[in-house]
């Protein structure tokens, strides 16, 4: 089992918070700590954005708990149209994320008023806010997220993993079983590979030069994602059209292999040139290759084409297959290029920060 950097931050923030609370004999302290646990973020920009949100949040929550107990008293029935009422608020604020802190802060105000029922709610929502607080310093100063280093492994790992499907499908050996339980989990990874490249967006540097270098990274990946979302496509369109291909003529299949496994090392090539693996002259020959490829699968699909023995119809299911195949060139061409500037221009300002993957 692996550790990520967020565990590690929501259990740091949970230990201030309790000796803030403890420091300040506020009690019981475990409330910080559950509030601790509900305002850990996974990047420093998003701990920025959200403070102000859930201090706003938090003391809407704790004015609608203070007003309702004083007015129609804490049974359960009121407890509930608080926390329908604060949602509802939040939700029109679009502040979606602090909801859960939110309904937090009026159940444990509204949980058992006592006589002095505003010094108990007072005690409460400031157990609450320090718990806000030790989240957000703990996320500010203890273990950054390295959200490039990530990023760049989860999207070399995906794409290794749909070539090697690509491959095995274009030479008949994929097990159907396998494949559909692969193309789903590769789906989601895709969603959640795109959810870490917006938390990588977002993050901010206080340098010019670190933001302009930040800037082209993004872009860099950006394409990098949108490269292997292509590649993607093209194995989600073999698979469905698996059988169409194989009844093609053994040249046009052949020629279709070929180019997939020339592409798939290509793409290959370049993520580990990103990362200083590939030198940066030796997939420019590629380019030039990439292009007459385009070129002859295109004539040998045409030429094919007008044989009246093939049925049209097969043609038909076929042809988006070479149409992505000619798209998926065109995006490794232009992310090769892109790399390439990457390391030809502003060599001081654009460094690569990616580490080797932990064993």
């Amino acid at each position: 089992m692996k550790l990520g950097a967020r565990i590690f931050k929501t259990g740091l923030s949970i230990t201030l918070s309790l000796y803030v609370a403890m420091f300040f004999n506020l009690s019981p302290p475990m409330f910080a700590a559950l509030a601790a646990t509900f305002a850990i973020q996974p990047s420093i920009q998003k701990s920025f954005q959200t403070i102000l949100e859930q201090v706003q949040a938090n003391i809407i929550s704790a004015i609608l708990a203070i007003v309702f107990v004083l007015t129609f008293g804490h049974h359960p029935f009121v407890v509930g149209v608080v926390v329908i009422i604060v949602i509802a608020i939040n939700l029109q604020l679009k502040m979606e994320a602090i909801i859960p802190l939110a309904v937090v802060t009026v159940i444990i105000i509204m949980e058992s008023p006592t006589d002095d029922f505003i010094a108990f709610a007072t005690t409460r929502f400031l157990l609450i806010i320090i718990g806000v607080f030790s989240a957000f310093i703990v996320n500010l100063v203890f273990i950054p997220p390295k959200h490039e280093t990530q990023l760049y492994h989860k999207i070399s790992d995906s794409t290794e993993n749909i070539i090697k499907w690509i491959r095995l499908l274009t030479r008949n050996d994929a097990k159907q079983k396998m494949l559909k339980k692969d193309l789903s989990r590769l789906k989601d990874t895709m969603i959640k590979i795109n959810n870490l490249f917006l938390l990588y967006k977002e993050e901010r540097n206080y340098f010019k030069k670190r933001q302009y270098a930040k800037a082209r990274k993004v872009v860099l990946f950006r394409h990098m994602l949108a490269t292997s979302n292509k590649a993607l496509v093209i194995l989600k369109s073999l698979n469905r059209r698996e059988n169409e291909l194989h009844h093609m003529p053994e040249e046009l299949q052949t020629l279709i292999r070929e180019r997939l496994d020339y592409l798939t090392n290509y793409h290959e090539r370049i993520l580990l040139k990103y990362v200083g693996k590939v030198k940066t002259h030796t997939t420019e020959e590629c380019i030039q290759e990439v292009c007459l490829g385009k070129q002859e699968l295109m004539e040998l699909f045409v030429n094919f084409y007008k044989k009246e023995e093939i049925d049209s119809d097969e043609w038909l299911h076929l042809f988006p297959i070479i149409a992505q195949i000619v798209e998926y060139s065109d995006q490794l061409e232009y992310l090769d290029k892109l790399v390439n500037g990457f390391f030809k221009y502003h060599k001081k300002e654009n460094k690569v920060n990616i580490k080797e993957r932990e064993e």
